[in-house]
């Protein structure tokens, strides 16, 4: 059965950086798509980051608005894991980072509810 660890989270001060990692076990790298999601209590989860065709070279990668040049996605597909990196960090960023993955490649990577496997999450902290 697939599964999804995140780690990399912690507390750091505005304009610092983070890496966060997902690595994916169970099964073959992650379908099709994977990527990142954020949420805060109270709110909807929120669109970080997605690559579509994890596993092939010419795989996309897509950023939600408010990221803004400040994260990076990457994979390693021999370590069947991928990467968030994020710069420039701030106190809206605080969150906890989720990540998912799903068989497919359609254009709907932005919505939550069409990925079919979660991680647990890894708190992100921006705070001075």
């Amino acid at each position: 059965q697939l599964q999804l660890v995140e780690s990399g989270g912690g507390l750091v001060q505005p304009g610092g950086s983070l890496r966060l990692s997902c690595s994916i076990s169970g099964g073959t790298f992650g379908g099709s798509t994977s990527g990142w999601f954020r949420q805060v209590p109270g709110k909807e989860r929120e669109f970080v980051s997605a690559i579509v065709g994890i596993a092939t070279p010419a795989g996309h990668t897509y950023y939600g608005d408010f990221v803004k040049g400040r994260f990076t996605l990457s994979r390693d597909v021999a370590k069947k894991t991928i990467y968030l990196h994020m710069d420039n960090l701030q106190t809206d960023d605080t969150a906890v980072y989720y990540c998912a993955t799903r068989s497919g490649v359609g254009d709907d990577f932005r919505q939550d509810s069409s990925y079919d496997v979660w991680g647990l999450g890894t708190q992100v902290t921006v705070s001075s």
